[in-house]
């Protein structure tokens, strides 16, 4: 989450329940004058954009943190996507990957070719075959559309199209119940991913990477995604955008069945050691700089203030808002940062119709921490709202509480969440670093267990711990193995 005069990505809340808120020869053998020339390969074209695309381009790079700059990883990814290229039916189509700083498991596609992976993504692969098997798969949506499979190609040219994520356990998903943002992406049918998923496994093993890298990513994508869901039990989500995508289990199943097709000696290239040294000391999570969540604490070093919520909520910062959702689900709230005139009283905003059914007999303003606040309620059937504003300099941040009944409880959770809003010291702000992910080698007498408590900043270790080094529930580590940890 960012400030709005720092170039701000958050964008104001639409709330829903009423609330008005997308080969070398020997050259010592001369051939024959009569001996067939090889055809040459066509060069990949490069990448032209169109005015829709950069309009998509800037929105993708504002939503995810901008473009995440680490030469290593760039010379990796661009020699994967150059033999990728090489051996797909379309050699001359260019590329343009792009790395978005967000802990988010994340990829997109243009049509023009111009490709995004999340740092989230990246950090969650364990080997090249496995990223060729995301980047595959995003160059097969570009080359199907070519081949004008889409069901509503002209509709989907002019926006971005989401491929592979962690749909469904995004906090703006999952507390959709809460809230909902402006941006929307569209989605491939479910035909597409199968398409896409087919095309991907076979340019993959084309280009030598183990066909298997699919079937393996995919169900840590899986994983990963249970394990966020696992926070919250409030899933509400529109039947209309889970049935654009597959289910995972499928996915993974098919995967594996298309990988069988194309298993060779040859192509079985996993590469681990070059992968893991790349991706070592990357950033994991989320970047301080945009505001990050160590437990219940918010911390912005950047912005200077913190916040905690109260017991049995999980925390999660968006682009556009700090989520979080109580255990249960019974109970969400929502933190961002609104333009408010400084003319205007925090009292007048909150009655100025951004909001429904607010209670303006309920709205009083106030001093919190010596900040000037104010406060109101409002309801949207079945939920009940606690909304607070405070003024810190020229940003005015909101906290909007909701509740499915009002109880002393939700009441107190609210109240208390509020009055822990105020300035980080200097101290806490030199002190803030982001979680990188460290690549170590395995010693005698470590274990699952051990090296996962060796971990900062995460929750539940040990299954994060196997997930992001894709082990199973079953999976020991060995002596000499390189694994991933996350520390500060």
């Amino acid at each position: 989450m960012v400030t709005m005069n720092c170039g701000s990505r958050i964008a104001p809340a639409l709330l829903c329940l009423g609330l008005a808120l997308s080969g070398c020869s020997d050259m010592g053998k001369l051939q024959q004058a009569t001996a067939p020339m090889p055809t040459p390969r066509p060069k990949p074209a490069m990448v032209q954009s169109t005015p829709a695309s950069d309009r998509e381009h800037e929105r993708i790079l504002a939503t995810y943190g901008g473009a995440y700059e680490d030469p290593q990883l760039e010379g990796l990814i661009g020699k994967i996507v150059d033999r990728l290229v090489a051996v797909s039916d379309r050699p001359d189509q260019g590329y343009k990957v792009t790395i978005l700083n967000s802990g988010a498991v994340n990829a997109f596609a243009l049509p023009t070719g111009q490709l995004y992976v999340t740092r989230g993504l990246i950090a969650l692969a364990n080997d090249t075959s496995e990223l060729s098997s995301v980047l595959s798969h995003e160059m097969a949506h570009v080359l199907a559309r070519h081949a004008a499979i889409r069901e509503d190609q002209a509709r989907q040219a002019a926006v971005v199209t989401r491929v592979v994520s962690d749909m469904g356990n995004d906090p703006d998903l999952t507390a959709l119940a809460l809230a909902k943002t402006k941006l929307t992406m569209a989605s491939f049918s479910r035909t597409q991913e199968f398409e896409a998923d087919g095309i991907g496994v076979g340019i993959s093993a084309k280009a030598k990477f183990d066909p298997y890298g699919a079937a393996r990513f995919l169900a840590s994508m899986e994983r990963n995604a249970e394990l966020k869901a696992g926070k919250v039990a409030l899933d509400p989500r529109a039947q209309d955008f889970l049935s654009s995508h597959p289910a995972t289990p499928e996915r993974v199943q098919n995967a594996a069945a298309i990988a069988k097709q194309y298993m060779s000696p040859e192509a079985k290239e996993h590469d681990r050691e070059t992968y893991l040294a790349a991706v070592d000391n990357i950033v994991y999570g989320e970047d301080p700089s945009e505001g990050f969540v160590r437990g219940r604490r918010f911390l912005h070093p950047k912005l200077g203030f913190t916040f905690q919520a109260p017991e049995s909520f999980t925390l999660d910062n968006t682009a556009q808002a700090v989520i979080g959702v109580r255990e249960g689900g019974a109970q969400a709230m929502r933190f961002d940062v609104v333009r408010v005139p400084a003319q205007q009283t925090l009292g007048d905003y909150l009655n100025s119709g951004w909001m429904e059914n607010v209670d303006k007999s309920a709205t009083e303003e106030m001093t919190i921490n010596g900040f000037p606040a104010a406060a109101t309620t409002a309801s949207g059937d079945p939920w009940q709202f606690k909304v607070y504003a405070l003024r810190v300099g020229t940003d005015v941040y909101r906290f909007i509480f909701a509740s499915r009944q009002k109880t002393t409880e939700s009441e107190r959770n609210a109240r208390e969440t509020v009055n822990s809003f105020r300035r980080l010291s200097l101290e806490e702000i030199q002190s803030a670093r982001p979680l990188r992910i460290k690549v170590i080698t395995v010693q005698p007498g470590d274990t699952v267990e051990s090296l996962a408590h060796r971990m900062i900043g995460v929750d539940r270790p040990i299954e994060r711990f196997r997930v992001l080094n894709g082990l199973d529930a079953r999976a020991q580590v060995r002596v000499r193995d390189r694994v991933k940890i996350v520390v500060e």
